[in-house]
């Protein structure tokens, strides 16, 4: 953590911005002008905005607040915010990529597994970025020596150090930090400080013992379990893996408000055998119970994601937008040629949830094969229009604009996904369950 958040990335960030230690860019053109650095800061506040809360605490403009920055501020910044607010930023493509490139090496490092191919190549990734480091910034000059410190080294000793411990958090310092700071306000005298540490620990080793000797560990806890119940929720036995959750639209949408609802049902109860018509679908949902909530989370991990409906509920002035999901569909390869037997493929989409709808099929529907009470959960979603862009070596998609409106099983929704804004209606998504995955510190509580 203070290698690379704390010293490295710092450290690339004042090089970008200032005369680092009173060298200016010399033969290089690195450096940021004042405005371009400070549109960069301004860009990475708004982003906290589109981001939702899940992925940590929002990060300040860099630019005005980057030395009061936290390693987790720092962490995220580097692995998703800035390989987008710096593209087309630099005056040399060369510098932008030699960047990305330690995002790669760093996404590697923070993987759960690490195979041998991948430790080799980050054990020559990194000697080739410290070379190329050395060219961009040190220049093979004495006098800029000072550029070159020690982390820079220390860089090339993290494959070996992953090949004898593991990856690297399995033993980062972000647990021992968490700690430290936890520690701190317990202090209640200036005097004897330590005398109210050990108070502390020894408490804190008190409780531990007794909430594992008499399994009461769920009673001495100071905090509402995360996968509680919640008042107002709704939960099927058909549907495990997903909670719905306040707010809920108090009246029932009207049917001619369904259309995509309705498309979508004559898909999933249609067969070879059977044809279902719209006609049939609209006689039969005139017959449910249909209701428009709010939320949905899901249920299958301790930190499930939630995930919020447009278009139902208030929104705070200060809310994080968490509308914005990654989701799942089988699609027809041949769907545009109707003599090919169809075949289909499951491909990953990205769009804003607009609707949750729940059909409470309490009588039979002979004309859907419903022959006892049913309950359905369906998500309708604005689609995201992909594009090509793409950032060499990470997985980061981007969108222009709005596409198709689609309605699929509540099931196929997979996460929230945080969105940044990089001009002319562009979006780049932040997609932190994608190969971008990284480990992260989930702070437990000791009693």
């Amino acid at each position: 953590m203070h290698l690379v958040w704390e010293n490295l990335v710092k450290n690339l960030l004042k090089l970008w911005s200032t005369d680092f230690k009173g060298l200016d860019p010399g033969q290089e053109d690195y450096k940021f002008s004042k405005t371009v650095w400070e549109a960069i800061g301004v860009a990475t506040a708004a982003s906290g905005s589109t981001i939702p809360s899940a992925y940590g605490v929002r990060v300040p403009d860099i630019s005005g607040d980057g030395e009061y920055m936290s390693a987790e501020m720092l962490s995220f910044w580097t692995l998703y915010l800035g390989p987008v607010l710096l593209r087309n930023r630099f005056s040399d493509e060369s510098y932008y990529n030699h960047f990305i490139e330690l995002v790669r090496l760093l996404n590697l490092c923070l993987q759960f597994e690490i195979t041998d191919i991948e430790l080799e190549d980050i054990r020559t990734g990194f000697i080739r970025w410290v070379d190329e480091y050395e060219r961009i910034y040190y220049q093979f000059d004495p006098q800029r020596i000072a550029l070159c410190p020690l982390t820079i080294h220390a860089l090339l000793h993290i494959a070996p150090s992953i090949k004898a411990s593991g990856p690297v958090w399995c033993y980062w310092a972000f647990p021992m930090e968490r700690y430290c700071g936890k520690l701190g306000p317990t202090i209640r005298s200036r005097r004897f400080p330590f005398a109210a540490l050990a108070r502390q620990v020894l408490e804190e080793a008190r409780l531990a013992q007794i909430s594992i000797f008499y399994n009461v560990h769920e009673l001495l806890s100071l905090t509402p379990p995360l996968q509680g119940a919640v008042q107002g929720s709704f939960t099927d036995p058909a549907y495990p893996s997903c909670r719905l959750l306040p707010p809920r639209n108090p009246k029932s949408p009207e049917l001619s408000q369904l259309t995509s609802l309705v498309g979508a049902m004559v898909t999933r109860f249609s067969s070879n055998t059977h044809r279902v018509t719209p006609g049939l679908v609209r006689e039969c949902l005139s017959g449910a119970d249909i209701q428009d909530w709010g939320k949905v989370q899901r249920t299958d991990s301790d930190a499930g994601d939630t995930m919020r409906a447009a278009a139902v509920g208030k929104l705070r002035e200060d809310h994080r937008d968490a509308s914005f999901v990654r989701y799942e569909m089988y699609i027809d390869k041949y769907a545009n040629r109707r003599n090919i037997e169809p075949e289909f493929s499951l491909e990953t989409f990205y769009g804003q949830l607009q609707h949750i709808y729940v059909v409470r099929f309490t009588n039979p529907c002979p004309a859907l094969q419903i022959s006892s009470p049913r309950t359905l959960i369906m998500a309708q979603i604005k689609s995201c229009k992909l594009t090509d862009s793409q950032v060499s070596g990470l997985d980061i998609h981007f969108y222009h604009g709005m596409g198709s409106t689609h309605v699929i099983d509540i099931t196929s929704l997979q996460c929230v996904v945080g969105r940044v804004p990089c001009g002319s209606g562009d979006w780049a998504i932040i997609d932190r369950s994608g190969s971008l995955a990284r480990a992260g510190y989930l702070e437990v509580e000791d009693g």
